[in-house]
């Protein structure tokens, strides 16, 4: 089973920017990428990026535009850089396996790691 550590959370004032990582003890060969999700407190988890093997990104509609995915194949390890942070962007930040869904979306699989706290302040 792949084992994923998430990183980079913090405490941050509105406007700022963070960094998250999330390496994989190794590749996920049947995933069609990776994604970073995210729990807001009293609510449920939400994919907010993806990334493909080839690199091609999607992104939630409320993060455009503010948030990049990367990854770096060779290390198993997926980015997440944040910018212009909000309020609204606080909760667990997750990354995860990826496999397109019959109807277009994306669906995740595999084991959960711990997450990474992101607290953006007003």
């Amino acid at each position: 089973q792949v084992q994923l550590v998430e990183s980079g959370g913090g405490l941050v004032q509105a406007g700022g920017s963070l960094r998250l990582s999330c390496v994989a003890s190794r590749s996920i060969r049947s995933a069609d990428g990776m994604g970073w999700y995210r729990q807001a407190p009293g609510k449920q988890r939400e994919l907010v990026a993806t990334i493909t093997s080839g690199g091609i990104a999607t992104y939630a509609d409320s993060v455009k535009g503010r948030f990049t995915i990367s990854g770096d194949n060779a290390k198993n390890t997926v980015y997440l850089q944040m910018n212009s942070l909000t309020p609204e962007d606080t909760g667990v930040y997750y990354c995860n396996g990826v496999k397109r869904t019959v109807g277009g979306g994306w669906s995740s699989f595999g084991a959960w790691g711990q997450g990474t706290q992101v607290t953006v302040s007003s």
